[in-house]
């Protein structure tokens, strides 16, 4: 449908670029994301998507809000200690874009589960903080063709990737072939600590990444691989192969 007076004015500075436009505006208020955890990542996510004017939104989540999660998971407030993080996240959105129709599945996403819960969306982001959690949801967006904006964080380092294996790029599983196992390097943030700063700058960037993909820009489908370095202030980006021997993607 065409622009009305008030989406013109709201979106008014991002139509104004080429790249996008009034065509571009209307891609995004169609376009539907999942967003797999309401965390450090999901925060910037969310809120970036909503305030694009990504029409639909699905949070999943079946967490709590702690107090030491407001050092960097900026979506909440310290009176929403204790209430669930996919209930404040939609409401969080519905303040900042009311026309944008916020899903909430206040659960854990599972292979049981997963299909279900992507049905329907142009992209899903992987917001995530479990390995285990990582590969289901990275398995079932290749099964179902979804393209799958992934990060990681953690100290001062970041990781994003676009998964599209259906585009010709590859999946998570290229990268990561297995699950580390239990005691391997792979340790938590409350673990290993997290600059909240960090978390907002790869979740912006990843917000960014799903923004190109709905509009079709940039060549994130190939497969491309940024590793931000959070002490230096940099970003490094190398091609992503598809792994010919991957259980899910490659040439079986």
């Amino acid at each position: 449908m065409p622009l009305n007076r008030d989406q013109n004015l709201r979106y008014a500075r991002q139509i104004l670029l080429p790249e996008v436009g009034g065509a571009g505006q209307e891609k995004l208020l169609a376009a539907h994301a999942v967003v797999v955890g309401a965390g450090g990542l999901g925060s910037p996510v969310l809120l970036y998507l909503a305030a694009a004017g990504v029409g639909r939104i699905t949070v999943v989540d079946d967490d709590t809000v702690a107090l030491s999660n407001l050092q960097r998971q900026v979506l909440y407030d310290t009176v929403q200690v204790g209430l669930g993080k996919a209930s404040m996240a939609a409401a969080r959105i519905d303040a900042l874009n009311p026309e944008v129709r916020v899903t909430v599945r206040a659960e854990r996403m599972t292979a049981a589960n997963a299909a279900e819960l992507l049905a329907g969306a142009d992209v899903a982001l992987d917001c995530l903080d479990s390995f285990g959690s990582r590969f289901t949801l990275s398995d079932a967006c290749a099964a179902q063709g979804t393209p799958l904006v992934s990060a990681a964080i953690q100290g001062f380092t970041g990781l994003l990737a676009v998964f599209d294996p259906a585009s010709g790029g590859p999946c998570y599983r290229c990268l990561t072939p297995a699950p580390p196992p239990r005691g391997g390097n792979a340790r938590a943030c409350e673990d290993t600590g997290i600059l909240g700063a960090v978390a907002g700058w790869v979740g912006t960037a990843q917000a960014l990444a799903a923004q190109r993909l709905i509009l079709g820009l940039g060549d994130d489908r190939l497969g491309w691989l940024t590793t931000f370095d959070g002490l230096t202030g940099t970003a490094r980006r190398a091609r992503l192969p598809r792994d010919p021997a991957c259980p899910v993607c490659g040439n079986r």
